[in-house]
């Protein structure tokens, strides 16, 4: 049914039995979908005021408010192991980590916005916590971390959409493979693209 560019995760058998839509035949068809559902949680995100979102419950429910119209395990946790990721049995303590050293940057003045929502985006994407939509979690997960603890503009990344291949992708995990090895100059340069 579907292809995948680099960078993409591919579903296995137990997660696209998860898809609520039958009807979908086509990764095109996906991604339509898939958008009108992440349009809703966006306009969902409008309306928090709270700026209490690092922890494991707010980064679940962001995931299922993005794609519960199209994925029956929407903001769960994946149950197999993907060609990115932490094995998913380490899960729930790798995203307990981060969020209790997002909290600890928070409170020591660490880095600045933009540096933090980058870096807490890469750890984001690195653990893998969904069997998909990690990438664009992670962006949204940013976003709101910018806006809503910091009353920060939300990044560009790159101003094109990173679902599709091309040359803005490529550049995208260009960055996040540099951030793999700590060096997240090219990260930081490329959400303000």
């Amino acid at each position: 049914m579907m292809g995948y560019s680099d960078g993409a995760t591919p579903l296995d058998y137990d997660d696209l039995e998860g898809l609520l839509l039958t009807h979908i035949t086509s990764r095109g068809e996906l991604d339509r979908w898939e958008m009108e559902n992440i349009h809703q949680a966006m306009l969902w995100t409008e309306g928090l005021k709270k700026k209490d979102m690092l922890n494991i419950d707010f980064i679940c429910r962001l995931h299922k408010e993005m794609f519960s119209t199209v994925w029956k395990w929407a903001g769960k946790f994946r149950k197999s192991d993907k060609n990115i990721g932490v094995s998913s049995n380490k899960i729930a303590v790798e995203l307990q980590t981060l969020c209790d050293d997002a909290k600890a940057w928070l409170e020591f003045n660490t880095y600045p916005p933009d540096e933090f929502a980058a870096r807490f985006h890469h750890r984001l994407v690195s653990i893998h916590p969904f069997a998909n939509g990690n990438g664009r979690h992670a962006r949204l997960m940013a976003d709101l971390i910018l806006e809503k603890i910091f009353s920060a503009t939300a990044f560009s990344w790159g101003g094109a959409n990173l679902i599709k291949p091309g040359q803005t992708r490529k550049e995208y995990i260009d960055a996040l493979k540099l951030a793999d090895d700590h060096d997240y100059s090219l990260l930081l340069k490329f959400v303000r693209s």
